[in-house]
């Protein structure tokens, strides 16, 4: 590869051809040229939620970072397609480009770029609505694209919801394809009854004290708690991190409170240790 006019290439183009160098079989780098698609999987997990905890921590210098590692994951992705002769870096921004102007026809009428500047009363309610209605449509063109096969292996309308999401928010998932079919309860009221049915099975099987049931209940109980989140518009991924973090804000306060007295944590008495709590959440964490 030339790298001569590597200087006048944009920022992305630079990217792409970096990594094209990197995966050089010859000359890149042997970590780069060893991987494959399915073993970049957990680096790319892992920069998503560095991107997520940098802008949990409003840290817009670390965001900057993490934005561009996960935007290297996707360069990378973009390369292995390329040297398999499926797809290119270019073929994914061309894919989202179209689907933005799919998904959008109130800022692009009629699937028209140069309809843009049309002002449209439409709601942020009803663009949802639209938008579930078009990803429909888009995996229905898919089914008849794949052939007879395609439809008779696709029949539930949760067959494309991915199993290598995170168990919360595939549960989230499945909740609302569900939905979306008619499948729901109309408010909460019925879900925190569920909730507290779940919680009366789950302490009948604790009482029982049968082991798979007992795991059964809790997922129940989990399940619950996202089909509750949904109902009240949480995102329950973020209301357990953000649970997540209180619980160490406090733990650090108590320890910090320990350690001014010259004493430890696990010495500490649980009585205590409760009272602590409570000042750490009075004190506002």
């Amino acid at each position: 590869m030339s790298t001569e006019n590597f200087a006048e290439l944009s920022a992305i183009e630079k990217l792409t051809a970096l990594m094209s160098m990197l995966r050089d079989k010859e000359f890149g780098c042997p970590w780069d040229i060893e991987q494959t698609i399915s073993s970049l999987v957990p680096y790319t997990l892992e920069e998503v939620y560095e991107v997520v905890d940098a802008i949990e921590n409003n840290d817009m210098v670390e965001l900057e970072d993490e934005l561009g590692d996960l935007l290297l994951q996707i360069v990378f992705y973009g390369q292995l397609a390329k040297e398999q002769g499926r797809f290119s870096f270019e073929d994914i921004a061309e894919s989202i480009n179209n689907k933005l102007i799919r998904r959008h026809p109130h800022v692009f009428p009629g699937g028209d770029v140069r309809q843009f500047g049309i002002k449209q009363d439409i709601s942020p309610d009803q663009v949802v609505v639209n938008w579930e209605k078009i990803k429909e449509e888009e995996r229905e063109e898919k089914k008849r694209k794949g052939g007879i096969q395609a439809l008779k292996a696709q029949a539930s309308l949760l067959d494309d919801v991915p199993r290598s999401l995170p168990a919360m928010e595939r549960a989230r998932k499945l909740q609302n394809r569900a939905a979306q079919a008619g499948f729901d309860w109309q408010d909460i009221a019925p879900v925190l009854d569920k909730l507290k049915e779940e919680i009366a099975e789950f302490e009948q099987a604790l009482k029982d004290k049968d082991a798979e049931q007992m795991s059964n209940e809790l997922g129940d109980i989990m399940f619950t708690a996202v089909n509750m989140a949904r109902h009240c518009s949480i995102e329950p991924e973020i209301a357990l991190r953000s649970c997540n973090k209180r619980f160490e804000n406090r733990v650090r306060w108590i320890e910090t409170n320990l350690q001014s007295q010259g004493r430890i944590f696990r010495d500490t008495k649980l009585q205590e240790l409760e009272l602590l709590w409570e000042k750490a959440k009075e004190s506002g964490l």
